[in-house]
C-alpha cells in the first residue's frame, strides 16, 4: 500500500469550492511572454521558470500559453485546497483528476468583472458554479502531461518534491516505455500517465456542402467571403492564414504564404481562383485605409481604428454568421472540410495531402480517408431500399406459362420497356 493511501487527508474534492483566483496574463516582454500571477497579483517564480526553459527548447508563444493555462487549473485547486505546489501529493493529483472529471468546467466570469481585473480593480475572486460538463479527455490528459513534465522539471533541479504527484504508470517506474519490446510484435496501446485518461480517437467533422454553400451565402464582407475561400481551399489552420502578409500573396502563381503552428516555418499553399477574385475585392474595399507593405499583416479589421485581424476576431465573425444560417459549424471544420475534398480526389496523392496539411505523421492524414456521416447514412439507405425491393422480388408469385415477357414487364414494371 501506498504511504499516500495510508495517510489520506480528510479533504474531498465533492465538497470543495475552487474560485476563479489568480490568472495567467500576457506580456509585452518577448524574454516571459506569459506570467502566472497569483491571488494577490504576484507572479509564480515556479512557474515563469519552467515557462523559461520551454521557451529555451523552442516552444512557441502559443504553447507557452496553453502550458500556463493547466498550470492555471491545478494551482486554483492547490489554492482552495490550502497545499503549495511543492507539498503537494498523490493524492492532491488524483483529487484533481476526479475534479476536471466530475466537477466540469466552471461558468466563465462577466466581461465586466474581467475588465475590472484587467484594470487592477482589487476584487474577491468569483467562485464560478460548475457547468455540469466534465472537461474533454483530450484536455485532461494535455493537463497530466504538462503537470508531470512541471514536476519533472522542479525535480531535476532541485526545486521540487523529490516525488512527482503525477506519476508513471505502476508497470513502467523501473525504466523506459516498451525497454523489452519484441520488434517482431506489434505494440500495445500503452498509457504514460498513472491518472492519464484514455483519449478517444475522433473523425474530423467537415461542413456538408449545402450547409457551407448556406454559411458563405451569409458572409457579409469581401473579407470575410476572402477568409473563408482561403480556409475552405489551402486547409490552412485558423491562426497560419491569418499570419500571412501583404508580400506573402502570389496571385500568379495562386499561392499564399503562411507560417506553420508548429515549426514556424513559411510555406506556400495552393489556394483556389475564386479565394483570390474575393482577396481583391477586399483589398479594393480598403485601398488606402489600412497601411501598405509587404511586411504589413494581410487580413485587417472592417470597423475603425483599423488593426490586424486576431484569432478571436475570425472565430467570432464564424459565430455570427453560424448563428444566422443556423448552423453549428466551427471556424476549425473548414480545415477538415478541405482535407476531406483533397483526399477524396483519387487523382491527388495522399502525400501531397499530407504536405498541404503540414501533418508530421501520414496516419494522420489517412484519417481524412474516413468516410462522412451522411454519405454513409445516405449508401446504408440505398443499401436497405435495394434489399427490401429484392425481398418483393423472390416473393412474387412466378406468372403461369404462356404469358409473353414483354406483356409482364409492361404490367409489373419488372424491368424496362
Amino acid at each position: 500500500m501506498d504511504t499516500d493511501d495510508k495517510h489520506e487527508r480528510p479533504r474531498s474534492p465533492a465538497t470543495m469550492t475552487v474560485p476563479q483566483a489568480g490568472r495567467l496574463v500576457a506580456t509585452a516582454d518577448p524574454w516571459e511572454p506569459y506570467q502566472l500571477l497569483d491571488p494577490d497579483g504576484v507572479a509564480v517564480e515556479a512557474v515563469a521558470a519552467y515557462l523559461r526553459d520551454l521557451q529555451a527548447a523552442d516552444r512557441s508563444a502559443a504553447t507557452l500559453r496553453s502550458y500556463g493555462m493547466d498550470l492555471l487549473r491545478w494551482f486554483r485547486f492547490l489554492w482552495a485546497a490550502g497545499v503549495t505546489w511543492d507539498r503537494a501529493t498523490r493524492t492532491e493529483a488524483r483529487d484533481f483528476c476526479r475534479w476536471l472529471l466530475v466537477a466540469g468546467k466552471p461558468t466563465r466570469p462577466h466581461w465586466r468583472a474581467q475588465d475590472e481585473s484587467k484594470a487592477g480593480v482589487r476584487a474577491a475572486a468569483p467562485v464560478a458554479a460548475s457547468t455540469g460538463k466534465a472537461y474533454a479527455a483530450s484536455v485532461r490528459a494535455h493537463s497530466e502531461t504538462v503537470l508531470r513534465s512541471f514536476y519533472d522539471f522542479h525535480r531535476d533541479g532541485d526545486s521540487g518534491p523529490i516525488l512527482n504527484p503525477f506519476p508513471l504508470e505502476r508497470s513502467r517506474r523501473s525504466g523506459r516505455a516498451y525497454a523489452h519490446h519484441n520488434p517482431m510484435e506489434p505494440y500495445r496501446n500503452q498509457r504514460t500517465g498513472l491518472y492519464r485518461p484514455t483519449v478517444p480517437i475522433r473523425i474530423p467533422r467537415s461542413i456538408p456542402d449545402e450547409e457551407f454553400n448556406q454559411i458563405f451565402a451569409r458572409l457579409p464582407s469581401h473579407r470575410d467571403r476572402a477568409l473563408v475561400a482561403f480556409y475552405v481551399s489551402t486547409g490552412a489552420r485558423a491562426a497560419e492564414l491569418l499570419s500571412a502578409t501583404q508580400g506573402g500573396v502570389d496571385p500568379g502563381r495562386q499561392v499564399i504564404t503562411v507560417v506553420r503552428k508548429g515549426s514556424r516555418h513559411t510555406q506556400e499553399l495552393p489556394a483556389s481562383t475564386d479565394a483570390f477574385v474575393w482577396l481583391r475585392l477586399y483589398q479594393l474595399e480598403l485601398d488606402g485605409v489600412i497601411p501598405r507593405g509587404a511586411r504589413q499583416p494581410l487580413w485587417w479589421t472592417l470597423r475603425r481604428p483599423h488593426r490586424p485581424l486576431t484569432y478571436h476576431a475570425a472565430h467570432r465573425m464564424f459565430e455570427r454568421v453560424n448563428a444566422r444560417a443556423g448552423t453549428t459549424a466551427t471556424l476549425h471544420a473548414l480545415r477538415h472540410t478541405a482535407a476531406y475534398r483533397m483526399a477524396q480526389d483519387p487523382a491527388l496523392p495522399l502525400t501531397d495531402v499530407q504536405f498541404v496539411l503540414g501533418h508530421a505523421q501520414l496516419s494522420t492524414t489517412q484519417l481524412y480517408l474516413t468516410p462522412r456521416k451522411e454519405e454513409v447514412v445516405r449508401r446504408l439507405l440505398a443499401h436497405h431500399a435495394e434489399q427490401t425491393r429484392q425481398a418483393r422480388e423472390r416473393a412474387r408469385p412466378a406468372p403461369a406459362p404462356g404469358y409473353r415477357p414483354q406483356t409482364l414487364e409492361v404490367l409489373f414494371g419488372t424491368g424496362a420497356v
